[in-house]
């Protein structure tokens, strides 16, 4: 069912009340388990952000009901509510309006992001409709997150470091964990701790 804008949604942050954070740091989790691997380097991450003193938000997208763009231009980045369809994306406009900090997360499928994950960017594109670019630039910057069965991330490099130019985000870099097939093939490997430390390592 969809659902009426909410602005006032409390939104789940990894971080504890009461602690100055840095940057506001919004996740989009394309995984479609919430035990795999992607989300593994999601854990890992935000607890490396948090100890550097940062707040996090993750939306795990595959449980929000969020519909493929139309393709209408009729968005508004003024309004509350910037595309035309009401759905959960209505909770990710305004966290990603305020965020300094995008991760993108997302197994490898099919040599490219999850569809979970490309849905959700092609949405933001309401954002840069309007009433004036509130996507591109505004020193934002962004970082990727891939566990794969296989090692082929060629193709979503060159598609994640030409998003970066065309959005002028910086660009954080990025984990690509290759050979995880099965949940938890991930634990223990090297990948984890670059997960770790590439949120610890997110400027002030």
């Amino acid at each position: 069912m969809a659902q009426r804008c909410r602005f006032n949604e409390k939104i789940n942050h990894h971080h504890k009340r009461g602690v100055r954070m840095s940057k506001n740091i919004v996740i989009l989790n394309g995984s479609p388990r919430r035990n795999g691997n992607t989300s593994a380097l999601v854990r890992a991450f935000t607890e490396g952000a948090e100890s550097a003193g940062h707040a996090v938000t993750e939306f795990f997208l595959d449980s929000m009901e969020i519909h493929g763009c139309k393709g209408c231009f009729g968005g508004h980045s003024s309004r509350e509510c910037p595309c035309v369809q009401a759905d959960d994306m209505n909770r990710i406009y305004p966290a990603v309006k305020n965020c300094d900090v995008i991760v993108l997360a997302t197994p490898l499928y099919y040599w490219n992001m999850s569809g979970q994950l490309r849905t959700a960017v092609d949405r933001l594109f309401a954002l840069e409709e309007g009433d004036g670019n509130l996507l591109r630039g505004h020193d934002r910057a962004c970082a990727l997150l891939m566990a794969a069965e296989g090692h082929d991330f060629e193709d979503v490099l060159s598609y994640f470091d030409h998003l970066m130019k065309l959005l002028r985000w910086t660009n954080l870099g990025h984990v690509l964990a290759g050979g995880n097939g099965d949940a938890g093939d991930i634990i223990g490997k090297p990948e984890i701790q670059k997960a770790w430390e590439l949120g610890k390592s997110i400027p002030e």
